[in-house]
Order: structure tokens, then C-alpha cells, then sequence
């Protein structure tokens, strides 16, 4: 008997190589990846400055422990130290690494609570923070939660945008309010200004920690390296992972001061790896020299545009184009699931949804306008 994945719904797509932009199947045939495997390739495929530093990495040390110091690791804290949000209240200089955005929100919810001595987690509607116990207990939608019940408790939901709802929701018995700044498996909604500095006002005065879940927006998807900043706006903790080692599992949960100074009792056995965490560092050190996240903004703005122009034109079935960057999302008219399997089976066009009615759009960041008009022109053809 041989063994057989049974968690995922395998696609009749079997990818075997990957180049900037594009994936290769078994049998050779290219496909334009707007997709990136939920934003985690987003200098794309194969990038050869990450390629190299991994290459290198595992001839000198695969792992060591985190409780051994490590030329690699210490770069890395020192490099999202450097790079994280600031203001003249507060840096997000303290650093702590896992392998996944879920592990992430759960060292947040645990430092959370043990900075603040309080239970209460607020959440919204529409949010999703991973899928772990603790992690999915923050996670609006019930069809993920129900089958696992009962997860951890005190998880308070507000609605998404309300200000006065989360005025009422936040208290002297809060620890921590946690927020994307772009909804993404929520349908891509970008907040507002005022919304998430509300967030920070509120916080604050009840001494409860901000969390900004920024796993699919951070790194420069958004048209800046933390979505965050674009609102001038910092959390007591940002949570990042997907495109921060190009394709290598990390997370990185990012902490004020007086949030570390609280000593959390916490660990991972593959916290803070050599190899992923050179990857990471290729990766940033390339984000930053070659201002991606202004790539980002300047191409996401073009796509955008050409969507919106394709739609008056061609009298395509969408109702809205929204988000920031390179995480767009397309809301159609009728379910997306048959246009991504169209864009795929007949475009070559990978793609991803977000909800039934979503399109969502996550290429790698590196793409150039000659993707952004393939990808028009295969959305046309199959919306026409």
C-alpha cells in the first residue's frame, strides 16, 4: 500500500519548475502565475540571488537551535529590526521567528496575554489569521472552526471598519485587538486611515496590545514594505510570513519593547533555521535595494486601471476592482470558481479566489506590464 495526500483538493495541474513569473508542468507547459502561491513567491520563482544564498547557507550549516547564536539568524532579527514600523512612541525592534503566519498570530495572542495580564482577544468579521487552534479561534469564518470546537476562548468579533463597534469592544479587560490592514481570504478590503488609527487610539487608552496581521500584506505587496505604514499607523506587533523567504516556510512575530520586556514563555524547535532565514535575508536585502514595494504600487496601479478599463469596454460582468498594490481583488458578478478554472485551463492564467464572488489577484512582485496586459487580455477572453 502506498501512502496518499487526503488534506488538499489537488488541481489537474502538476507544476514541477518555476522561473520569475512563470510555472512549468510536467509536461513542459508555461503558466503566467498570478497567484504566487498566496503571495509566498514574491520575487517569483527560482530568484537567483535567494537561490544562491540558500545554496550557500546549506553547504556551511542546514540547522542549529535558536538557543545557539548564529551569523545568519542575528542578521536576520537585526535586519527586521531595522526595517520594521516606527514612531515616536514605539519600534518594533523585538523579533521572534517561526516557519508559518499562523505560528506568528499565535506567538502574538500568547505575548499578548502574557504582556497585558487579560484574556480578551478582539477580532473581526471577515478575518482570517491562520488555522491552528489558537489562531482559528481569531478566524471569522465558521466553516473552518466548526469541525475542530471548542478552540481557545475569550475571542470577542467586531465588524470590520466599525469604529464605534470596536470602541464598545475594547476595554480594561483587553489584551490585544488584532487587524489586517487588507483583508485578504475576507475578500480583499482595504482599511481605512481612520479606522486603524482609531485602533491604535483605542488600544492605547485601555493598555491592550495592536496586532497588525500582516502576513499576506507585509514585504512590499501593498506598494510599501508594511501596509501599515501607507496609514502612518504602528502596532505594538506586526505578524509576517509568506513572501518573506521567497518560497522557504518562516513567520516573524515583530514586538515593542514593552511587550519583550515581559519575558513570554515561549519556543519553537525550528525557530529562526539558517537556511530560511538566509533566504530571508536575500529576499529583503532584494526588496529594498530594488525598491519592489514601489514596483508594486506603480504596476498594481496599472493593472487596476486596465481592468476597470477592459470591464467599460468590453461590458465584463464585474462589479468592483479593490485593493492596494499587487493584492487586488476582482469582484465578479457570478462565482469565481468557474472563471479560475477557465483562466487556467484555457488561458494558462493561475489565479486564486477570495470567497465565492473574488478573484484574487497575488503575482509575484516583480512582474512588468506586459504580465499585467496578458493577464487583461485572458480575463476578457474568458469573461466574454
Amino acid at each position: 500500500m502506498t501512502g496518499e495526500g487526503f488534506v488538499f483538493s489537488e488541481k489537474p495541474i502538476q507544476i514541477e519548475r518555476g522561473e520569475g513569473p512563470y510555472l512549468y508542468t510536467d509536461d513542459g507547459t508555461e503558466y503566467l502565475d498570478f497567484g504566487a502561491s498566496y503571495a509566498v513567491a514574491a520575487l517569483g520563482h527560482a530568484h537567483p540571488r535567494v537561490t544562491a544564498a540558500v545554496q550557500q547557507q546549506v553547504e556551511d550549516l542546514v540547522y542549529v537551535q535558536a538557543s545557539y547564536p548564529n551569523s545568519v539568524r542575528t542578521e536576520l532579527y537585526e535586519k527586521l529590526g531595522a526595517l520594521g514600523p516606527v514612531d515616536d512612541d514605539r519600534a518594533l525592534n523585538k523579533v521572534w521567528l517561526c516557519n508559518s503566519g499562523t505560528e506568528a498570530n499565535e506567538a502574538a495572542m500568547k505575548f499578548a496575554r502574557n504582556a497585558t495580564g487579560r484574556s480578551k482577544i478582539v477580532a473581526t468579521s471577515r478575518g482570517f489569521h491562520g488555522r491552528t487552534m489558537g489562531a482559528l479561534a481569531m478566524t471569522w469564518k465558521d466553516e473552518y472552526k466548526k469541525p475542530f470546537e471548542p478552540l481557545a476562548g475569550g475571542i470577542e468579533f467586531v465588524t470590520y471598519g466599525d469604529r464605534d463597534e470596536l470602541e464598545e469592544a475594547v476595554d480594561d479587560e483587553t489584551a490585544a485587538v488584532f487587524l489586517e490592514p487588507v483583508q485578504g481570504e475576507g475578500g480583499i478590503y482595504p482599511a481605512s486611515t481612520e479606522y486603524l488609527q482609531a485602533a491604535r487610539d483605542y488600544t492605547e487608552e485601555a493598555g491592550a496590545a495592536l496586532v497588525f496581521d500582516e502576513i499576506q500584506t507585509g514585504v512590499g505587496r501593498t506598494g510599501t514594505l508594511w501596509a501599515c505604514e501607507q496609514a502612518g499607523v504602528v502596532p505594538d506587533m506586526l505578524t509576517t510570513a509568506k513572501g518573506i523567504a521567497n518560497g522557504l516556510p518562516l513567520g516573524a512575530t515583530l514586538c515593542a519593547d514593552w511587550i519583550a520586556e515581559s519575558k513570554p514563555e515561549h519556543g519553537s524547535t525550528f525557530s529562526g533555521g539558517p537556511v530560511v532565514c538566509a533566504a530571508a535575508n536575500a529576499t529583503l536585502d532584494t526588496v529594498v535595494e530594488e525598491e519592489i514595494p514601489k514596483h508594486a504600487a506603480a504596476i498594481g496601479e496599472y493593472l487596476k486601471t486596465e481592468i476597470e478599463t477592459a470591464t467599460k469596454e468590453h461590458d465584463l460582468p464585474i462589479r468592483e476592482v479593490r485593493g492596494l498594490g499587487l493584492m487586488l481583488g476582482i469582484e465578479v458578478k457570478h462565482g469565481s470558481n468557474r472563471l479560475l478554472r477557465d483562466l487556467a485551463l484555457n488561458e494558462q492564467v493561475l489565479a486564486l479566489p477570495a470567497g465565492r464572488t473574488v478573484l484574487r489577484l497575488l503575482p509575484p512582485l516583480t512582474i512588468e506590464e506586459e504580465h499585467a496586459d496578458r493577464l487583461v487580455d485572458a480575463l476578457t477572453e474568458v469573461m466574454t
